[in-house]
């Protein structure tokens, strides 16, 4: 029993030790906060298909690249989280938000014409974290409460849905952390 202990400790803090996007924290509500990100540089893979075939494809394109599909062979650090962006039920885009010490100059360029590297504006956003797996079914759930605690708050939507997965696929659902981001308009 230690063991197994021992081995759920050293997974929760090898995963706390991974790099996440800074922010601005801009008001805390009681379920969510609004943040702001500015910008951040990303790797990202488009995917027509469903959320869950999406997410994991998305995930091998993008992982491929920072373990050294690209033109220079480099590993670049694995950050977290790995983020989905829901443009329509069959339409998504997977995102890395690559290690703040490099700029677009420093990365390499990838391998597969299907991973871009782009400086992208995340700004203010609405985050509400929830835990287990992030399935397509429970994060739809979580982003209906969520859309229904905006607009009682009275906070405009000004982009695409977001999924953020923070652990590794060995992490227990009780230990898992997720997030559902949308950009918002809030001042």
């Amino acid at each position: 029993m230690n063991f197994f202990l021992n081995i759920m400790l050293l997974v929760t803090v090898t995963s706390q030790s991974i790099e996440t996007p800074r922010y601005q924290l801009i008001k805390k509500f009681e379920k969510f906060e609004i943040r702001d990100y500015g910008t951040v540089i990303t790797a990202k893979t488009a995917i027509n298909a469903s959320f869950r075939e999406s997410t994991y494809t998305g995930f091998r394109r993008v992982a491929n690249y920072i373990f050294g599909g690209n033109n220079q062979e480099k590993k670049i650090a694995m950050t977290a989280p790995v983020i989905t962006q829901m443009k329509s039920a069959q339409s998504h885009i997977v995102h890395f938000v690559m290690p703040s010490e490099y700029n677009l100059e420093s990365l390499p360029d990838p391998n597969l014409q299907s991973v871009k590297i782009e400086e992208e504006k995340l700004g203010v956003i609405a985050a509400m974290r929830f835990g287990g797996w992030a399935t397509e079914k429970k994060s739809n759930r979580y982003i209906q409460i969520f859309l229904n605690q905006l607009k009682e708050k009275d906070i405009q939507i000004i982009g695409d849905i977001r999924v953020a997965q923070y652990n590794g696929p060995t992490t227990i659902p009780p230990f898992r952390k997720n997030e559902i981001l949308i950009p918002v308009s809030y001042k």
